[in-house]
């Protein structure tokens, strides 16, 4: 039975979820870290927000783990390289809690603006300091938005509402979406120079941590203000002093700090600081829909191989699991065929697609064609870490699509290259969805792949077929099915043989002592 780990605070719906999956769960909130990796080979799936933290640690002790689920899309608290070296697919949810988060941020600039804490503690206090906080307007200001994907393009819609311009920094964003959003796209460089309040909603990276520094901040105008409802290590925090020291800064507005929980920061206290302790998810509506939305993903995954929001494989929906399913199991043959008749180190691994698969998602086809590649060679590989081994191994994978239909309505070939030679393997569905092998090293035969079988490559010459028989007979392997195949009279031959048992090494070298055998390999399937 599928079993499921909750190991941090999350909405009673998502227990109920899993429950009525036919899902066992265990909700144990507050584990050390010794305790998680002590309990965590019981489960098949571990679901969390930030108090968790998935370590390499724990990743290695999480021998049956096969999926992480994290309520919100921040992932800092997982290790991702390791997840993704232990098979294990990380989901978030990137949805749930965006458009929370970006009124938090709209929250946090009209409070910067306003200096509404201070205010409110002053009044509080029974002093009536009108005369002393004089604000600034948001309308007819520059926003500028660093990171203008699911919640920064709210709060940049939120922002236009209010009639402010709004500019965006985003690699990632494309001219056409900024003109469909109504902001203006633009270079960091050229943000900084121009905006009255920025806000960050990018994910913490390399390339983003400490994106507001010292060096970002000269680039500013005199008096701007910030709001940082995103990742606390994308502002450089002594930096951000500095500036607010000194005027060029005139406010910031933060949700997240570079460590947390934030008991002590050098930020505290300074009167132009507004500070939240991590609130951007936290309305009620927002914590339900993340509960439901990895409850339901991870029950997906475990049960029916449907892949959503997943950040180290290719996603595939439930409806897209069921109609690739075939095709998924001859590419996987595909791959375990070439695999297990590759003997020296790969190089690189061409996959064409022709005909009806151009149509569905090839990603999931591509890393279990990988996948069936490296199984017979290491262990430990699946969909998940199958193209970063890969990569890990230097080994170029190549994928091409022709939309034209060739000889079969769906066409695969996979093309591997070695030190020392290159040989490919084709294969198509028939109408019964079941798969068959076409063509080996461009050589057409057709066969359906069996438990076990045995691989000959021979040269084409009369009676080596009697021969092949008569030792197989000899060594009590009945054969079910035997395809040829060769390139032209008296050239290359292949034979593909089902047989009802594995050949043992005895019966293999008997095989290979024949006149004109080049090689002999069985296979398992």
């Amino acid at each position: 039975m599928v079993k499921i780990l909750i190991s941090d605070k999350l909405s009673p719906l998502a227990k109920q979820i899993f429950e009525q999956r036919g899902i066992e769960v265990d909700q144990i909130v507050g584990l050390t870290p010794e305790q998680l990796i002590e309990a965590i080979p019981r489960y098949d799936g571990l679901a969390i927000r930030s108090a968790t933290k998935a370590t390499k640690e724990v990743l290695a002790a999480a021998t049956n783990l096969k999926v992480i689920g994290r309520a919100g899309i921040g992932v800092d608290n997982v290790d991702i390289p390791a997840a993704t070296s232990h098979g294990v697919v990380v989901m978030n949810t990137p949805f749930g809690n965006s458009i929370t988060t970006a009124e938090h941020a709209i929250a946090m600039m009209f409070a910067l603006a306003r200096q509404i804490p201070l205010a409110n503690a002053s009044t509080h206090a029974g002093k009536w300091e009108k005369s002393r906080f004089m604000g600034v307007e948001l309308t007819s200001k520059t926003l500028g938005v660093i990171g203008c994907g699911n919640i920064g393009a709210i709060a940049a819609e939120r922002a236009l509402g209010l009639k402010m311009k709004v500019i965006a920094f985003d690699p990632y964003l494309s001219v056409e979406r900024a003109e469909e959003l109504g902001v203006e796209k633009v270079e960091l460089d050229e943000l900084l120079e121009r905006v009255d309040f920025i806000t960050l909603h990018t994910p913490l990276t390399d390339t983003t941590r400490g994106i507001l520094n010292a060096e970002a901040f000269a680039k500013m105008k005199d008096g701007v203000r910030i709001v940082n409802c995103a990742r606390g290590g994308l502002i450089d925090e002594e930096a951000l002093l500095v500036a607010l020291n000194s005027g060029k800064v005139a406010g910031a507005a933060l949700d997240v700090f570079a460590e947390e929980p934030a008991k002590e920061n050098i930020l505290f206290g300074h009167e132009n600081v507004v500070v939240t302790p991590h609130l951007g998810a936290s309305t009620s509506e927002a914590q339900v829909n993340v509960a439901v939305q990895v409850a339901e993903q991870m029950a997906d995954y475990l049960l029916d191989g449907a892949v959503t929001n997943a950040l180290n494989m290719p996603s595939v929906t439930a409806e897209e699991s069921v109609r690739l399913s075939p095709y998924m199991s001859l590419a996987k043959q595909l791959g375990s065929f070439a695999g297990q008749l590759t003997e020296h180190a790969l190089k690189t691994i061409q996959i064409e697609y022709q005909g009806d698969v151009t149509e569905l998602n090839t990603r999931p086809l591509t890393a279990i064609v990988v996948q069936g590649l490296l199984q017979p060679l290491m262990d430990c590989v699946n969909m998940v870490n199958a193209l970063a081994v890969a990569k890990e191994r230097d080994i170029d994978i190549i994928e091409t699509r022709h939309d034209a239909e060739g000889d079969y309505n769906t066409y695969i070939k996979v093309t591997v290259t070695t030190d020392h030679q290159t040989r490919c393997v084709a294969g198509t569905l028939f109408a019964d969805k079941r798969p068959r092998i076409v063509s080996i090293k461009d050589i057409a035969l057709e066969t359906e792949l069996t438990p076990n079988m045995l691989y000959v490559s021979n040269e084409d010459i009369p009676g080596f077929i009697g021969a092949l028989g008569t030792t197989l007979g000899r060594a009590g392997l009945n054969i079910a099915t035997f395809s040829l195949g060769r390139a032209e009279e008296g050239g290359e031959a292949i034979a593909l043989v089902a047989i009802d048992a594995q050949a043992d090494a005895k019966t293999l070298s008997a095989v290979e002592s024949l006149p004109h055998v080049k090689q002999v390999k069985a296979l398992t399937f």
